[in-house]
């Protein structure tokens, strides 16, 4: 078994070769050789198992050289995120959409069809949204990062199609508890306001208390990444693009949450300074409801005491 992760350097990433070189790894991909394929190299520890490639996706060479003998699963998580794609267009199309095209046809490249788990993103929903989002919500994505997204959602529907790749598209929402390093990401905030409580610290929160949004722990992502790359699927599958499970959550749910698991006098630690635009954009997420994904096996962290706990002590979650 070989396995390419792209952006294996960043927090996605780095969760996953941990998960893929631990004793909670599906059995299936126990042993794999990781392609571990970045801009940068990674900060963690590798192994023997591990193939550290340090290039980009605009790098024709680092790409033939992840392929240079067949892969099995390809789990494409690099990109520039929505703030920086936002603002540097071009930089943004060369990551998260040239680049995607260039691994596509590396993919199909081989003699095999390998499983394709592509991190798409709820950007791609765009909006305005209706109180509620399920399976039939139109994809009207508002931001550059969102339309890149979905045109990888179409590439992988077409070179499955096609039989080049077994690929699966996994929209990914606010991801949590991502390190206090700018990444480009405007939601970053919802990080942040975790790190600070509990850490006992002050925070200013940029968009007020009744802002809801959708969360997911790191670990409870890991969890349905490899569900992704190893779930049965057929070409007739609806599967082929996904919002994944979620849960819905308000800042004011989240601080009470913390007051609850750390004993945080939340009331006091966090103020707001709600920015307009900003809170429009992500402050404003509507009830989510997700039953192919669901029936599918994918799911959520079960309460926001639970998402708390898993996403800051990046612990495996048990019992799938």
């Amino acid at each position: 078994m070989k396995i390419l992760i792209t952006g294996s350097s960043g927090f996605t990433g780095r969760a996953l070769v941990q998960r893929l070189r631990s004793r909670q790894c599906p059995p299936e991909l126990a042993n794999a050789e990781l392609v571990l394929l970045d801009v940068s190299r990674p900060t963690y520890e590798t192994d023997n198992s591990c193939r550290v490639i340090v290039g980009s996706l605009r790098e024709e060479q680092s790409i033939s050289s992840a392929f240079d003998t067949p892969i099995d699963i390809v789990f494409h998580l690099a990109s520039v995120p929505g703030g920086m794609a936002e603002q540097h267009y071009e930089l943004g199309r060369a990551a998260n959409l040239d680049g995607m095209m260039r691994l596509l046809e590396a993919a199909r490249g081989g003699n095999n069809r390998p499983r394709f788990v592509f991190a798409s993103s709820v950007a791609a929903l765009g909006g305005p949204l209706a109180d509620i989002v399920d399976d039939d919500t139109p994809l009207r994505p508002r931001m550059s990062y969102g339309a890149q997204k979905q045109i990888g959602e179409i590439l992988v529907r077409d070179y499955s199609r096609r039989q080049w790749i077994d690929g699966v598209s996994l929209r990914l929402s606010g991801i949590v508890a991502r390190p206090r390093v700018k990444t480009g990401q405007l939601s970053a905030f919802m990080s942040d306001i975790m790190h600070a409580l509990a850490a006992n610290e002050s925070y200013v929160c940029p968009v007020s208390r009744e802002a809801t949004m959708w969360w997911m722990s790191v670990p409870r992502l890991v969890d349905n990444l490899l569900l992704a790359a190893t779930m049965s699927m057929s070409d007739e599958d609806v599967g082929r693009a996904m919002t994944l499970p979620a849960l819905w959550l308000s800042i004011a749910q989240i601080a009470d949450a913390f007051a609850e698991e750390y004993g945080v006098d939340s009331a006091v630690l966090l103020s707001h300074s709600p920015d307009a635009a900003l809170e429009a954009r992500f402050g404003r997420y509507p009830d989510l409801r997700t039953p192919t994904a669901e029936r599918l096996g994918f799911l959520h962290d079960g309460s926001a005491r639970a998402l708390i706990r898993r996403a800051l002590s990046a612990e495996p979650v048990s019992g799938r």
